[in-house]
């Protein structure tokens, strides 16, 4: 199925790279890459396509949707970024939140991610508790992104791949502690960490176990740990399917 993407103004393509720079050097000098990630994915993950509402709508900087259990903590990437959206009014913050986690994944060393413009701002935010439970299972796993993304095993266990970055807060989520060594670093190390077994100062969630428990989801973790190429395609593969849900449906 080919996506028909809106045209943009070249005024407004010369901003998306003129932002896309800003946040290279800001991200950077930040440590903030983990952070940006999650503010895309987390705006992008309460798509539901069965009433087509939620989704990467820049609905993100609206306090209500801040103030999301699942968000405590995302409030700081906004403020964060609210200085640098300042300097380009044209873009949507739709955009510029999607734009951040592509700059995020490819300062850290992983892949590069394509970009289309063009996402819309909403005005309603999407219902609490549309985003993933960390403390459940596969069933859940496929509930939110199957179900009501509409996206795959193989999309689930590449973006879980994801927490390479970061590192979980204690007074946000209830755990503690980094997925891997080299939290700032964006490579295939959680699928190998996933594999070797718990290690004190090291965090494995009960979705992340999930992912060696299941029969289909096993072999792709094992695929990652063995192959960083083949994480990198089908990451950024997935993370642009994450990052239009609901945008530019053909």
């Amino acid at each position: 199925m080919v996506k028909k993407y809106p045209t943009v103004s070249e005024e407004y393509l010369k901003a998306v790279e003129k932002a896309r720079k800003k946040l290279r050097g800001f991200i950077a000098e930040k440590n903030c890459a983990p952070l940006m990630l999650r503010l895309g994915w987390h705006s992008a993950g309460t798509y539901d396509q069965l009433s087509k509402t939620g989704g990467p709508f820049g609905t993100m900087r609206f306090k209500v949707e801040q103030a999301h259990t699942a968000n405590n903590g995302i409030d700081i990437a906004v403020r964060l970024l609210e200085p640098i959206k300042e300097q380009f009014p044209i873009l949507s913050h739709a955009d510029f939140y999607q734009l951040a986690a592509v700059v995020a994944v490819e300062i850290t060393g992983g892949p590069e991610v394509p970009f289309h413009p063009g996402r819309p701002d909403k005005l309603e935010p999407p219902l609490e508790g549309r985003l993933p439970d960390a403390t459940k299972g596969s069933d859940h796993l496929r509930d939110v992104f199957v179900k009501h993304m509409g996206m795959s095993d193989q999309d689930i266990v590449v973006l879980s791949g994801g927490h390479t970055l970061g590192r979980c807060h204690k007074e946000r989520s209830g755990f503690e502690g980094p997925w891997t060594a080299n939290p700032l670093i964006f490579d295939n190390s959680y699928f190998k960490e996933l594999l070797s077994g718990e290690k004190e100062g090291l965090l494995q969630l009960p979705s992340d176990k999930a992912l060696l428990t299941d029969p289909a989801f096993r072999p792709l973790v094992e695929k990652y740990a063995a192959d960083e190429d083949a994480f990198f395609a089908d990451y950024a593969e997935s993370h642009v399917k994450l990052s239009e849900l609901g945008f530019a449906d053909a």
